[in-house]
């Protein structure tokens, strides 16, 4: 058992580091994503609508993937492909001069994570079985934005240092390649990680519970709400809160609030079950109000807040699907709630951006109203997985 758990960790981290240097490429890129295109002359719609396809892309495409990983059991091939589409589109940004080539390559970057995801994390899923699935996703998550600190942080010095963002773009080829290498040593190690799920019988799936979809109903009306890090950096820099080197710093502050809330929820969450969203969404709903209605310390307090929402969807949101999904749908279950959070993501994303222009203040009430709307669902979710329904 102990040699078994410590295999499951080892896989974890082996995961983790790859995310580490994926999320140095892509976060860097994401970071300074929203000034780059209003540098490239588009307006505040565009940088809402191109921030919430990429995210419907990078969301929507996961049902094809998921089944896809399930029906083949190509887990591997399906994740390296994916990474391997990520990684080359952030740095190509380099050779851009135009907003829809620039925005053509940030949606290839979410279509990329489309495809490796559900495969990625149903393995992960397997290994989480044995560290509690809280704690498995909130390390993989921590290790994760570890690598989102660091990226903008080296994007910030390039912007300091060379004032080009095309320098910046470039540099984040050597974390791709490093992202890469690991990944290929990941593989050669656990050929097959539903290995390490003692419970797990391949061939013996079930139906996904009505409690599922009830769950993703909920999360859909998170995903409408969350305001994308792009519109909040282009209003940074169009109202001249923030000069642009200072933007991917913030952003890598919030990324390290959402690594430590990762692992402090996921903790909680093996402990203390589906209550501990009631707190992350909470929190969330405050964020947009701080960052988009003031300046100063309390726009810093409302990235931190956004930072724990962040936090808990890439952790306890994760291991909540797994928890209440037969351990040979995992990946079809990771694809369809992804699709729905990401169709829910995109149109409250591209509706945000409207209303930004029109009325920042309405704009601020729609994303807390959204967010706020799923608490009821989630209470509901609580109790039928109480009652095992």
């Amino acid at each position: 058992m102990k040699r078994k758990k410590n295999a499951a960790l080892s896989f974890v981290l082996l995961l983790g580091a790859v995310s580490l240097f994926g999320d140095m490429t892509y976060e860097a890129a994401r970071s300074i994503s929203g000034p780059y295109l209003a540098l490239l002359g588009a307006s505040a719609a565009v940088v809402g609508v191109v921030a919430g396809l990429g995210e419907f892309i990078g969301y929507g495409f996961r049902i094809v993937s998921g089944l896809v990983s399930d029906r083949t059991h190509r887990y591997w091939t399906i994740t390296i492909a994916g990474y391997v589409i990520s990684l080359a589109a952030v740095p190509a940004l380099a050779l851009t001069d135009n907003w829809p080539a620039a925005a053509i390559l940030m949606m290839a970057e979410r279509f990329g994570k489309a495809v490796r995801n559900p495969a990625r994390d149903a393995m992960l899923s397997h290994a989480a079985h044995e560290m509690g699935r809280g704690w498995a996703f909130g390390v993989h998550e921590a290790m994760d934005q570890v690598g989102a600190i660091i990226g903008p942080m080296i994007v910030a010095g390039v912007l300091a240092w060379k004032g080009s963002y095309h320098y910046g773009f470039a540099v984040l080829i050597i974390p791709a390649l490093l992202a890469l290498a690991v990944l290929v040593v990941a593989r050669v190690t656990y050929p097959d990680p539903r290995a390490l799920e003692p419970a797990f019988k391949p061939g013996e799936a079930g139906r996904l519970r009505p409690v599922f979809w009830l769950y993703l109903a909920s999360a859909a009306f998170i995903a409408l709400g969350f305001a994308d890090f792009p519109l909040a950096a282009f209003h940074m820099k169009t109202a001249g809160i923030l000069a642009d080197k200072w933007i991917p710093l913030l952003y890598a502050g919030a990324m390290g609030v959402d690594a430590l809330s990762a692992l402090l929820l996921g903790r909680l969450y093996d402990r203390k079950g589906m209550s501990v969203l009631f707190f992350a969404v909470g929190a969330t709903a405050l964020s947009a109000p701080l960052v988009f209605l003031s300046g100063g310390g309390l726009l810093i307090a409302g990235m931190a807040l956004w930072g724990i929402g962040m936090g808990a969807q890439e952790s306890i949101v994760r291991a909540v699907v797994a928890d209440m999904t037969p351990a040979d749908r995992r990946a079809t279950a990771y694809g369809l709630f992804n699709a729905g959070f990401g169709f829910a993501w995109f149109a409250g994303s591209s509706l945000m951006g409207v209303l930004y222009g029109k009325s920042i203040g309405g704009m601020v009430v729609f994303s807390v109203l959204a967010q706020l709307c799923s608490l009821p669902l989630l209470f509901t979710v609580g109790k039928r997985l109480k009652s095992g329904e």
